[in-house]
């Protein structure tokens, strides 16, 4: 699963449609495509941002729930968690970075 993870992350368009999700989740396909294209002046297409919204889906980035015709996309941070939580040293751990006090 993290190899997904971090290839979904690897694509700067990905990262920018994350971006739009953490700002306002439970956006439709034409909702991210109008923001991608208005706020980010990419030029991509609606197949293109869908086959990136799969990938983001397959990475659990991204949840998707349908209401009638309408398929809305929401951010699933959970799999970040994970990952950060993998590497994370605890807070009791000594800092290394500070010299050792020597006792006498």
């Amino acid at each position: 699963m993290a190899d997904d993870l971090f290839k979904a992350l690897a694509d700067r368009t990905r990262r920018t449609i994350l971006d739009e999700l953490a700002e306002k989740s439970g956006q439709t396909l034409f909702e991210i495509c109008s923001r991608l294209s208005m706020k980010h002046r990419l030029g991509i297409s609606r197949q293109a941002v869908s086959q990136h919204l799969a990938v983001l889906e397959a990475a659990g980035l991204v949840e998707t729930r349908r209401e009638g015709r309408y398929k809305f996309h929401e951010l699933n941070t959970a799999p970040l968690r994970r990952i950060t939580e993998r590497w994370l040293v605890p807070d009791t751990m000594p800092d290394t970075s500070a010299p050792e006090e020597s006792t006498p």
